[in-house]
């Protein structure tokens, strides 16, 4: 009996862990499931409008606008890999570093690089991956430990030993782990329709609504096939996303211009472009949760009350994780793409943040 009471908490762990990995498994194959149907009721309805991909050989102008800032270049001395970031504000400036999300890149962060460069040194990265930043072919290239190790890396190679973080969906779930990781790095960390990651990974086993709103996650577990569907019918799928009542910016925000779109589609139409994002995701089973999990850097979070992809619920739910001044602010009938769809409010509160004084909890 002592010897059947000492195995039985492993035997519950495993038995656990059988339970979440069938789990996993099993709603992979039932979005896998879901997209077959798309694609063959795409194929059914035209063939070559499926598989029509106009050449975009240049690209538009809005992505080398100058008052955006320089397009700059870093090579990390251990991983190898060449970043591509977007720069504005004077070096010497308090650095802020801006860390998008999926599926964008810097010029998601064009209103805040505008605002912010009177004060600070404004930086908007190409995480691994995206954009013009070097692109690994190896999934396991894109584990959390190598995704937090960039940015110490890029600061390190910037020259600075803090920053006011900023990050945006997955960029926010990277900015958590920096604040956790290396609090010592983070003056100021604001987070834009991302829980934190704890609270992520409880909340979706928990409420089968963020289950479903999550369900990309699980598909982008299956090799190769969610980027052909992403490219079918001319990226579709990525316009959708953008522009649609469903999920796209509200309706009360500042709309995608069709340049704005158009500088989505070309970024994401070069060959490969969308492997490194979607790998991104094709780690996050066997990285979460985390074992330590507290953050005490002064926190802002941000959130569109109308995310098509995040319940608002766990937004309330993230202070408790935050052993330090905390600030939520819920905006309504904004949409997930937050510092898109309302610049003018998400920046006069951003400053707001950073101007006020902030106490540590006690």
């Amino acid at each position: 009996m002592a010897r059947l009471r000492d195995c039985l908490p492993r035997l519950m762990l495993t038995l656990r862990s059988l339970l979440f990995w069938s789990l996993v498994y099993c709603y992979c194959g039932l979005c896998a499931s879901i997209h077959l149907l798309k694609l063959l009721w795409s194929l059914g309805k035209g063939p070559a409008q499926t598989f029509r991909r106009p050449a975009r050989e240049h690209p538009p102008a809005c992505l080398s606008d100058p008052s955006l800032g320089t397009h700059c270049y870093v090579r990390i001395k251990d991983s190898g890999l060449r970043f591509h970031y977007v720069a504005a504000g004077e070096r010497g400036k308090p650095l802020m570093l801006l860390l998008h999300g999926f599926p964008e890149f810097w010029y998601s962060w064009r209103y805040q690089l505008r605002e912010f460069k009177s004060e600070y040194r404004v930086v908007a990265l190409d995480l691994r991956g995206y954009g013009e930043t070097d692109a690994p072919i190896h999934r396991q290239n894109y584990k959390l430990d190598c995704l937090i190790t960039d940015i110490k890396d890029i600061l390190d190679s910037l020259g600075y030993s803090k920053c006011v973080l900023i990050g945006h969906d997955w960029g926010g779930m990277i900015a958590w782990l920096i604040a956790i990781c290396y609090p010592e790095m983070v003056m100021k960390l604001i987070v834009i329709n991302f829980p934190h990651p704890n609270v992520f990974t409880e909340y979706i086993l928990r409420h089968p609504a963020q289950l479903l709103k999550s369900s990309y996650y699980y598909f982008f577990q299956i090799p190769w096939f969610p980027e052909f569907m992403f490219s079918i019918n001319d990226f579709k799928i990525l316009k959708h996303l953008f522009t649609s009542h469903s999920t796209g910016i509200g309706r009360k925000g500042c709309q995608l211009t069709t340049e704005d779109l158009e500088a989505y589609i070309y970024v994401f139409s070069q060959p490969g472009a969308l492997s490194g994002p979607i790998n991104h995701y094709r780690n996050i089973f066997s990285c979460l949760p985390l074992k330590h999990h507290m953050v005490t850097t002064p926190t802002l979070l941000l959130w569109g009350e109308n995310d098509a992809f995040m319940e608002v619920e766990m937004a309330e739910v993230t202070k408790i994780y935050v052993k330090n001044y905390f600030r939520l602010t819920i905006l309504s009938e904004a949409s997930h793409w937050l510092q898109q769809d309302q610049p003018d409010i998400v920046n006069k509160l951003i400053w707001t943040f950073l101007k006020e004084e902030t106490r540590k909890k006690d």
